[in-house]
């Protein structure tokens, strides 16, 4: 018997997104800020890969987002794209996950991008993370490693 899986859409770039957790269904987003005209909304649209839509932080410096589930949910990767057009620097990632309700955080990735327009202007990665009863996933961002005033930025974040 062929084993299948139907694909619900393809990104623009090829990559699947069908089987991606429909966030805006599953949980609240929290964010501690974001421009008006980029909001963190942008994150969870079909508007992917370079020149798609993006959250904007409102300030500069690190940021958060967290997603509070409503229901405790079976974690299998996060993905993240975040594009830079117009400043040279390193940004660090972190990705942690609480299966108490948020009050204690297991880090599960770090990582750093290196931006440096006109070259390198989009990173896009995905991590497999297996994680079960996970309550809150949690991404915060240092938006320059070398602490310069610069907003954190993401064009889309998944979760599978």
């Amino acid at each position: 018997m062929l084993r299948k899986h139907v694909l619900a859409s393809v990104s623009a770039d090829g990559g699947t997104v069908s089987d991606s957790l429909d966030i805006s269904e599953l949980a609240t987003v929290l964010v501690t800020s974001e421009a008006p005209d980029h909001p963190v909304d942008h994150l969870f649209d079909a508007s992917r890969g370079p020149g798609g839509t993006r959250w904007i932080a409102g300030s500069d410096g690190e940021q958060a987002l967290v997603l509070a589930f409503d229901a405790p949910q079976s974690i299998r990767a996060v993905g993240i794209e975040a594009e830079e057009l117009d400043a040279a620097r390193t940004n660090v990632l972190t990705v942690s996950l609480s299966a108490d309700g948020g009050r204690t955080y297991r880090e599960r990735v770090r990582q750093e991008f290196t931006f440096s327009p006109p070259g390198t202007t989009f990173e896009r990665e995905e991590w497999a993370m297996s994680a079960e009863g996970v309550t809150h996933l949690r991404v915060m961002i240092q938006p320059d490693k070398g602490r310069s005033a610069h907003r954190a930025t993401l064009t889309s974040l998944t979760v599978r």
